[in-house]
């Protein structure tokens, strides 16, 4: 019975054996976890992929794992498939695998390695985000930016979505899971390698018959010159000036240009029309000379003046101070149209900027020439404006204005006499100045200067004359020198009495004769002075010569002089 109960060693020995030998199988085959592995199918249900992974039991993927393509119809039993390797060992015991792990991680690390080679891939544009699209490559959601899309904007993408299209990598963030993509990198590429190609075809200096007109813009017209895309600029359309290049050719039109220019690093090409003929310029100076009057069209008009053509290829400007003599600031639209033909004078030609400056008024008679003979003679003038200080006034027979100061209005020099005259009045004025393209009117000048009551009576610096008080101020007081009472003058409170007592304004009255010495005279500024008390100085002065001689023997006083003196006048008058 001993014997019976006793283990079989053979059994256990063989036992520890393959268990050895098992584990040591498993440890060549050094399965990681993290890593993608191979596995082999081996039985295809409704709801997974049994898979051997070579591990201690074999693997299950969930069927929605390959719903994604047509992955699913290839697959057999004893396909091979690359998947995921998470666990080697769950807590139940089970290894955790994942297909579309695999995948993903397959996909990035090849995103990675066309990222620095710059590989071209296949993506799928699959919907619109905001700022961009939504393109799968390799089975990962990337995102195209609108500006990638294309090499030029793009209103409608619905040829492009769920199509193939070709993409490269322009940015990769592994740890947030982003992708950029580019299908505009691609385009520019390949277009890059076109021109590259076309540019064989063309040099500079080349004169191309059938360059065709693809576009338009208001710098210049796109070309495709054999293939390749040139660009004629505006300035190298005519050795003259072009408004707008879509006036001159159409889409599709075949033009004759030269190649002027190919920039071989960013494949750009210039042409131009102007290259194929001379530049008219060369001779400007030799065909048309300075002073001369030549005729020529307007081609244009602008707010600073009119362009007008002069021959093919040349153009004068005619600036708004050249247009007319009266009106430095004048619109061209009121004098001038598009398409008029009109003679003109050349001012200056300045060959190296290709610019000459022309003269519309200069053909006509200069009317401030003319003026200048009327200065001193009487004109009517209709009244344009009147302000707070002149009147402005158009001369009637011609399109000059001038200017009425108030102090010229009359000799009273009052402006209150502005009131009297309103817009469109005629009036009777003299010309009195010429300067600056400027006229000065007078109306006083018409009449008679009461100034030259002076001159008519003789009157000088140091006599005494007889006035009669206009007004009497707080300063002073206003006397009327003459009978009209035209000549008027202002004698200060400070020189209406010798006594200072005596000088007060306010014990003068209207009308009432006081006797003034003139102190100063200017007959051609118009300016008088008078003094009440250099006149009572002067008559004191004379009664003391007169009537005081022996006054210091007989002990006569000053005032008894004056009352001697007095009496005596008294006694002549009666």
């Amino acid at each position: 019975m001993a014997t019976e109960q006793q283990p079989d060693k053979n059994v256990s020995g063989q036992h520890k054996e393959f268990q050895s030998l098992l584990d040591q199988d498993f440890k060549d085959r050094r399965l990681k976890e993290n890593e993608i592995i191979s596995a082999t199918v081996t039985e295809i249900t409704k709801n997974f992929i049994i898979v051997d992974c070579k591990a201690k039991m074999e693997g299950m993927i969930p069927i929605e794992e390959f719903k994604n393509d047509d992955e699913l119809s290839k697959i057999k039993v004893g396909s091979q498939l690359d998947v995921y390797l998470e666990r080697i060992e769950s807590f139940k015991g089970e290894i955790v695998i994942s297909r579309d792990k695999a995948r993903k991680m397959k996909a990035w690390k090849k995103l990675e390695k066309v990222f620095e080679t710059q590989e071209e891939m296949t993506g799928y544009i699959t919907g619109k985000v905001k700022g961009g699209f939504i393109t799968t490559v390799e089975g990962l959601p990337c995102f195209m930016p609108s500006s990638q899309i294309d090499v030029r904007p793009l209103k409608r993408i619905d040829h492009l979505l769920n199509t193939p299209v070709k993409v490269v990598a322009t940015r990769i963030d592994k740890s947030r899971g982003n992708v950029c993509v580019s299908r505009r990198a691609v385009l520019e590429k390949s277009k890059k390698a076109e021109m590259t190609e076309a540019l064989k075809n063309i040099k500079e200096g080349s004169i191309i018959d059938d360059a065709i007109v693809k576009a338009t813009t208001d710098w210049g017209i796109f070309l495709d010159i054999k293939g390749v895309d040139a660009l004629l600029h505006v300035s190298d359309l005519s050795h003259g000036r072009v408004s707008k290049p879509a006036d001159l050719v159409t889409i599709g039109q075949k033009l004759k240009v030269k190649i002027t220019k190919i920039d071989k690093v960013t494949n750009r090409v210039s042409a131009s029309v102007k290259a194929l003929t001379e530049d008219p310029y060369e001779n400007i100076e030799k065909n048309y000379k300075i002073g001369e009057i030549y005729e020529g069209t307007v081609t244009k008009i602008m707010d600073y003046g009119c362009f007008v053509k002069i021959e093919d290829g040349i153009e004068g400007l005619i600036h708004n101070s050249e247009l007319d003599w009266t009106n430095r600031n004048i619109k061209p639209s009121k004098i001038l149209s598009v398409s008029q033909k009109i003679k003109f004078k050349i001012v200056n030609i300045d060959k190296d900027t290709k610019r000459i400056s022309l003269s519309y008024k200069s053909i006509m008679d200069n009317p401030w020439e003319k003026i200048k003979d009327q200065i001193g003679k009487e004109v009517k003038v209709k009244i344009s404006n009147v302000t707070d200080k002149a009147i402005f006034a158009e001369l009637e027979d011609s399109k000059l204005s001038g200017m009425l100061h108030y102090k010229e209005i009359s000799y009273q020099e009052n402006v209150e006499e502005l009131k009297q005259y309103k817009k469109n009045d005629v009036i009777s004025v003299k010309i009195i100045e010429v300067k600056d393209d400027k006229i000065r009117f007078s109306k006083r000048a018409l009449e008679r200067d009461p100034f030259d009551w002076f001159k008519e009576n003789r009157k000088k610096v140091g006599d005494i004359i007889t006035t009669r008080i206009h007004e009497v101020l707080k300063t002073g007081v206003k006397v009327a020198i003459d009978q009209e009472k035209k000549l008027i003058a202002t004698i200060r409170k400070m020189d209406l009495a010798k006594d200072m007592a005596d000088a007060r304004p306010e014990v003068f009255s209207k009308d009432n004769a006081l006797d003034a010495k003139i102190t100063d005279l200017d007959l051609i500024n118009r300016r008088v002075k008078l003094s009440v008390k250099a006149a009572q100085i002067d008559e004191e002065k004379s009664l003391i010569a007169k009537f005081g001689e022996g006054a210091t023997k007989s002990g006569a006083t000053l005032k008894g002089i004056f009352e001697k003196a007095i009496g005596k006048k008294n006694k002549k008058e009666k």
